[in-house]
């Protein structure tokens, strides 16, 4: 594991203000991971009860009674885990736990809170996850409510109440009421408005990385190069906690013999690339699947996402903007200088993966590149570049005569990368690099059986223009230590030449195809 103690110092100096707050991170974010490593953090300072709303089933959310004595049942379930209760307030709890004449009510709840928070050696901190299995439920805003009462109570009058309180989920508070109360009222009446902005990155940084693979290699001795492969897994996963430790996992455990016949092999960028392969092949990944169903219920989302792979649209980062605030929430994109972008390479290359796939559309390139990978593949497990660039041409030539410009420069790209899907799968893949993406430029970056190839897509805007691309793409060769590049061309001039031309710049070769 990454060490969590400089993110969990950070966390603790809210607590120690006494800070009600949540953290909402998207799936598998290391929210639950965190919570547990924040428990041991405090305890020398704080009484910390840790809970989940897992525990709750629906029946316990149905109504106010159904949830005090559900509350009431996972709390004294702590006491498995070391928590200690004053008598009387263990048996307020159970009192509350075993009534059948009466039914117990959320404030009397809140007055064993009172009398525990008063009997109690050290602060109290309250920490639940899962949060979200409270969604649509006017229970869970009723107790929310009275946490809020408290904390002003406890500012206001010196009324005991909760040290702190933390709240852990994907949704947060604000979406929770939003789907809860009408309109007209959550917009001006928030039983949460008493909590403190969580900023704090829960990302992975190189530096957490490599301390993790510096660890890994003392207990392993592979060579690897801990700090470059540390920024090389950065590179791909933003620092998303679950992708890292799913790539460092199947590299320890899924790629010898397969892949590698040692360790040693195995920790280096040529064993990442395999990883994320896997990854990218793996329709059982729980974290892809519920992020492939949020764009399924939501063809707005979708449609957003897709005009930024696909078009290159750049749309401005608007924190105010509902859609975004989704997205967001969900995990899909970040803030990239005031612009939208996917929040990591996995990620975008898993949403190409989804796009070219979901459409019927460009069948006929994907049927040709079908039929022709054999041919495509050299004897050394190499791609043959500059005849699959002469065969999308051609196919181009031949399938869509007479399209117009504009149709074109929205559509070219998106060809290109369909016809290359079939023929780099299940043995490569491609990612984009990500400031090349705009509506005239876009530079693919293939992986394949251990070669890699680089791509440049542009649409032709003059001599200028084009040779400026050029120089462009000799750089990233530079940049990566390769000597040829390829380039296509979207060209809508009327004396155009739809060939592939072999240019040398240098000791460098040039392949550009024009459409």
């Amino acid at each position: 594991m990454v060490n969590l103690d400089a993110r969990l110092k950070e966390i603790k100096k809210m607590v120690d203000a006494g800070a009600y707050f949540t953290i909402n991170r998207a799936r598998q974010y290391g929210k639950t991971t965190t919570l547990s490593a924040l428990r041991k953090y405090l305890a020398h300072e704080y009484d910390v009860v840790s809970i989940s709303f897992e525990s709750i089933g629906n029946a316990g959310f149905e109504d106010e009674q159904s949830f005090v004595k559900a509350f009431c049942r996972i709390l004294l379930r702590e006491k498995l885990t070391g928590v200690q209760y004053a008598p009387p307030v263990e048996n307020s709890f159970q009192d509350i736990l075993e009534r059948t004449d009466h039914l117990a009510k959320l404030d009397e709840l809140t007055d064993v809170f009172l009398l525990w928070c008063a009997s109690a050696a050290k602060p109290i901190v309250l920490m639940i996850d899962e949060v979200d299995s409270a969604t649509n439920n006017q229970v869970f805003l009723d107790f929310l409510g009275q946490l809020r009462n408290g904390y002003l109570n406890r500012a206001d009058k010196g009324i005991p109440a909760f040290h702190s309180v933390i709240l852990a989920g994907v949704t947060d508070v604000k979406h929770l009421k939003a789907k809860i109360r009408p309109d007209a009222e959550h917009k001006v009446n928030s039983p949460w408005n008493i909590a403190t902005d969580f900023t704090i990155d829960m990302s992975l940084s190189a530096d957490g990385i490599q301390g993790m693979l510096d660890e890994y290699e003392t207990d392993h001795h592979t060579g690897m190069n801990t700090k470059s492969l540390s920024l090389y897994i950065e590179k791909y996963t933003s620092g998303y906690p679950y992708l890292v430790s799913r790539i460092c996992e199947l590299i320890d455990t899924s790629l010898i013999p397969v892949k590698f016949t040692s360790l040693s092999e195995a920790w280096t960028e040529a064993g990442v690339d395999e990883t994320i392969k896997l990854l990218l092949a793996d329709g059982d990944n729980p974290l892809f699947g519920s992020l492939m169903g949020k764009l399924e219920h939501s063809p707005s989302l979708k449609s957003q996402l897709r005009r930024i792979l696909m078009q290159g649209d750049t749309i401005s980062w608007n924190p105010f903007d509902s859609e975004q605030a989704q997205l967001r929430m969900y995990g899909f994109i970040r803030n990239n200088n005031n612009t939208v972008a996917i929040s990591n390479r996995i990620f975008e290359m898993l949403l190409y993966q989804y796009f070219l796939l979901e459409t019927s559309k460009n069948d006929a390139f994907r049927q040709d590149a079908l039929l022709m990978r054999p041919k495509f593949i050299n004897d050394d497990h190499s791609l043959n570049m500059p005849l699959i660039l002469e065969h999308f041409v051609k196919t181009q030539r031949e399938i869509h005569q007479g399209e117009d410009e504009h149709f074109l420069e929205n559509e070219g790209r998106e060809r290109f990368l369909t016809y290359i899907a079939p023929i780099i799968n299940g043995n490569g893949t491609f990612s984009i690099e990500e400031q090349t993406r705009d509506q005239l430029r876009m530079d693919v970056v293939i992986h394949y059986a251990g070669h890699r190839y680089i791509v440049e897509l542009k649409i032709w805007r003059g001599e200028r223009y084009h040779e400026e691309g050029e120089k462009q793409i000799m750089a990233y060769l530079d940049r990566f230590g390769l000597t040829t590049g390829y380039m296509v061309s979207f060209n809508f001039t009327r004396h155009k030449k739809n060939a592939v031309e072999r240019v040398m710049f240098g000791d460098k070769v040039l392949f550009e195809a024009t459409v």
